[in-house]
């Protein structure tokens, strides 16, 4: 799939909690969006922030065709994400897109389909949803998080179709990790989605296999470049080593050593 590089416009930059905010952007120039599939990422530059010279690896977490806008869910995590966080309305920013590959399609349609996240590891699962359902697939969503206040975009995720949650405390949903929800013994699916921290990816993955379900993931190891060149994203799968950003993000999890 073709890249760009991209002047965005800030149309809105919405907090959602104390760590986490939603930016909606848009072409500066007006153009419309070039095509973009669920699971791939934009490589953003942080402008204004002499301590960040990279640019920072951010999921697609929504596209609205009608609107023109590319959402982008950031968490701040160090000095370029916090400055992204706090960018007005109005300002520019340079981004190329769309990198990486994304989910793959069930060719039946006829069985529902299971979208597990766990914190900002939701991020790439309402676009896929979105798509997904627009498609005639039928996605459920699982969300977990730590703490009610933590869970991500829920109304965003029921809007599309029926979420389910965990969260550690028990302050919404069921209370434990999202392995341990009563639906993996009440419902069926034909597939799984899932990203979130390693380690809860790799639960589901291990749930997945014991429940002979097909499942992807959507790996967040560290990527610099997102062109396969400075090989920091390096993951060691059963083909070899392979970098995350260019024959990634998204694996099927046969391809993973998580399962040896």
């Amino acid at each position: 799939m073709k890249k760009y590089i991209l002047d965005m416009l800030v149309k809105e930059n919405v907090r959602i909690n104390t760590k986490h905010a939603l930016m909606k952007l848009s072409p500066s120039d007006g153009t419309l969006l070039p095509p973009a599939e669920p699971g791939q990422f934009v490589e953003v530059r942080i402008d204004g922030e002499p301590k960040t010279y990279l640019r920072r690896p951010i999921s697609i977490n929504y596209i609205d065709r009608e609107r023109n806008e590319l959402w982008l869910l950031v968490q701040q995590v160090g000095a370029g994400t916090v400055r992204l966080s706090e960018m007005p309305a109005g300002s520019i920013v340079n981004i190329i897109y769309p990198l990486g590959n994304g989910f793959s399609f069930p060719e039946d349609k006829g069985g529902k389909l299971l979208l597990v996240g766990g914190g900002v590891g939701v991020a790439p699962l309402l676009y896929l949803g979105a798509e997904l359902k627009r498609l005639g697939y039928e996605p459920e969503f699982l969300l977990g998080a730590r703490s009610e206040k933590d869970l991500l975009q829920k109304a965003e995720f029921e809007a599309i179709s029926k979420t389910y949650c965990t969260t550690e405390d028990g302050s919404a949903g069921e209370k434990g990790f999202v392995t341990n929800h009563t639906l993996w013994q009440k419902e069926t699916y034909a597939k799984v989605y899932c990203c979130g921290p390693r380690p809860m990816m790799v639960a589901v993955a291990k749930l997945a296999s014991r429940l002979c379900l097909d499942c992807e993931v959507s790996l967040e190891n560290e990527m610099a470049c997102g062109l396969g060149a400075c090989l920091c994203c390096v993951e060691n799968t059963v083909n070899g080593n392979v970098c995350v950003c260019k024959e990634g993000p998204v694996f099927n999890i046969n391809k993973l050593q998580w399962l040896i």
